[in-house]
């Protein structure tokens, strides 16, 4: 078992929750609801950017970070027990947002205060994992330069919620500010990249950077280039957000702004490329799994985006197509790495706390036993080879492809889905070997949180 560190009891809880959002969402976009059948801004495509961003993409990345947050500092979890509530304000407040979004729509008929009740909910369960993680990554000051992404992702989710809050207040008729309704008019574009880039994508950095060495074998890196990156995503982030609050309540243009915060940005993730590029030539595991294979085409999937912005910013159509750079950046990248981790995530948890217990005195599977690789791999070639579809569908402004691939999305996350839930379920692993004696079975959604 990792030095030190105990298992967080409920990250499979919240991995759950977010692969079922996930197929929530693939679902509604396979019928059509929401864009492209819908306009960006209306309240059926603001349910699934909704569902995606927080159903999906915060639970999945609050869970693992519970887990590999004392990983990247060697330290425990600051409370085990926060947890839990923190995941049931989340999801009650997602309820919550849904609901109004649905009132808008004329869905609902009563005027109940779903965004009211949305800001505190979601404001608290925030607040819960935010107080957490941060009393964790102080406990372990100095921090190694992984952890500090993570903590920069924290300022993201702050600065995240801050503005969804404004938003609630102001389409719950709770405040009348003529600056907040400025606010929540020209800002959803700031809300955007402070939740996609300043938190998902700053933690995904944070993590990946241990997570690939330790999976590939590759000395953790902490060089002037890596330095650099999280130096370019600081700056790229405050020239974002806070810069472009300032332009809207002058009444300045945010142009300036995002172009700015994206030329820096873009450098960063450059760097951050080149540095994935060297943990791969480093490697002392030739033999590359799945997951990393998969993540690669995660990565691709990144550079798509960022050459995409580059293109359609140059010839003047990225407000127009902007919806496809989000998609590829939510799913293709974002979407694509996190089931890509969690193919590996899940079966090494679920290892140690199995047969933590009784390592060095029973004889025990390897990690590599708990699933079997090329039954899996279909389901992740069809899900990229569906987001890239539905990328161009959304390019060309074809509802009925995009339907089509969102559907193929939908299948492929379910049959790796199953694919988890087997290695959760140690079905893969021989009757004989599966539980030696000593060792612990393991819950579907909770875990057996056991210092190490």
């Amino acid at each position: 078992m990792v030095t030190g560190v105990s298992l967080s009891r409920w990250t499979m809880s919240y991995f759950a929750a977010a692969l079922a959002a996930l197929l929530l969402a693939e679902g509604l976009m396979a019928a059509g609801y929401g864009y492209p059948s819908a306009s960006i801004e209306s309240p059926r495509t603001l349910i699934v950017v909704h569902i995606v961003t927080i159903g999906w993409l915060s639970l999945l990345m609050c869970g693992a970070l519970f887990q590999f947050v004392p990983v990247l500092i060697h330290r425990p979890l600051f409370n085990n027990v926060l947890t839990m509530p923190a995941l049931l304000c989340l999801l009650s407040g997602l309820v919550a947002l849904l609901s109004g979004f649905l009132w808008l729509d004329g869905q609902i008929e009563d005027a109940l205060p779903f965004f009211p009740i949305a800001a505190i909910l979601l404001g608290a369960g925030f607040a819960l994992v935010i107080w957490n993680l941060a009393r964790t990554l102080m406990s372990g000051w100095p921090l190694p330069l992984p952890a500090r992404f993570v903590g920069v992702g924290l300022v993201g989710i702050c600065l995240t919620t801050a503005l969804g809050t404004i938003f609630a207040l102001v389409r719950g008729g709770v405040t009348d500010n003529a600056y907040l309704i400025d606010l929540a008019g020209r800002g959803v574009s700031l809300h955007a990249l402070a939740g996609l880039a300043g938190w998902l994508t700053l933690c995904a950095i944070g993590v990946s950077y241990r997570l690939f060495a330790m999976f590939m074998l590759t000395p953790e890196l902490d060089r002037r280039g890596t330095r650099l990156v999280l130096h370019l995503a600081i700056c790229a982030l405050v020239i974002a957000v806070p810069g472009g609050v300032l332009a809207i309540l002058s009444e300045g243009s945010l142009n300036p702004v995002l172009l700015a915060a994206g030329t820096v940005g873009l450098a960063a993730l450059g760097l951050y490329g080149r540095d994935m590029l060297y943990l791969y030539r480093a490697r002392k595991r030739r033999m590359i799994e799945l997951n990393t294979r998969m993540a690669v085409l995660a990565f691709a999937s990144l550079g798509l985006t960022i050459l995409l912005t580059a293109i359609l910013a140059g010839s003047g159509a990225l407000e127009r197509h902007v919806a496809v750079v989000v998609f590829l950046a939510a799913f293709g990248w974002l979407s694509g790495l996190g089931l890509a981790m969690l193919y590996k995530i899940v079966p090494f948890l679920t290892w140690l706390e199995c047969y933590g217990p009784v390592l060095g005195k029973k004889a025990t599977p390897r990690v590599q036993d708990l699933v079997v690789e090329n039954r899996a791999e279909k389901w992740f070639l069809l899900y990229f080879a569906s987001v890239w579809g539905g990328a161009a569908a959304l390019l060309y402004e074809h509802s009925p492809t995009f339907q089509a691939s969102a559907a193929g999305m939908l299948v492929a996350t379910a049959g790796i889905i199953v694919q988890l839930l087997r290695a959760r379920r140690l079905v893969d692993v021989s009757a004989e070997a599966r539980f030696p004696e000593g060792a612990h079975r393991p819950g579907l959604l909770y875990s057996f949180a056991q210092r190490a």
